[in-house]
């Protein structure tokens, strides 16, 4: 009796180590993201969407030195579908700039620290929509961000406002 009660222990201690590992791998999904906002509209089509996601992993041995590069992420429609993979080191300018038509999309990037996250984004006529996912960003300004809804990672990490003022995005 003592020995299966044993095996049962050693067998449901396994299940639980594995269900909390398989746990973390997880896909994260945040709320929506969307441009910064501002008391002024615009009449234009299309706005732009710039995401830091976390540091490319890979080395780059012809790379300049002290450059962050960005690791590439997918960009969806808002049903799901593959628009792009983008590529995201500009140079040593930082991130891509995308143009987008005004709408809803997804952007599925490596957050630091979290692995592959969701991140829903709006993007309106020209405005640019930024999505911290680099882990670390100082937010300057805590003025601007009384100016909106941040929308955090579960650390309490800032990426970015959310689009719906008043919605409780900390997760």
């Amino acid at each position: 009796m003592n020995s299966r009660f044993t095996i049962a222990l050693i067998a449901g201690t396994n299940l639980l180590c594995l269900l909390g590992c398989t746990s973390h791998q997880q896909s994260l999904i945040l709320q929506p993201v969307g441009p910064r906002p501002l008391p002024t509209g615009s009449n234009g089509e299309s706005g732009s969407l710039v995401v830091f996601s976390a540091p490319d992993a890979n080395a780059h041995f012809y790379g300049v030195s002290g450059h962050v590069y960005y690791s590439d992420y997918n960009l969806l429609s808002d049903t799901g579908a593959l628009l792009q993979t983008v590529h995201n080191n500009i140079a040593v300018a930082g991130p891509a700039t995308v143009t987008l038509p005004t709408g809803s999309y997804r952007v599925v990037a490596k957050a630091n620290g979290y692995g592959t996250v969701t991140v829903p984004v709006v993007i309106a006529p020209r405005r640019t929509t930024t999505v911290h996912l680099e882990g670390g960003y100082t937010w300057r300004a805590n003025s601007i961000l009384a100016s909106g809804t941040p929308v955090r990672l579960p650390d309490g990490e800032i990426v970015g406002w959310s689009p719906n003022p008043g919605t409780n995005s900390n997760h």
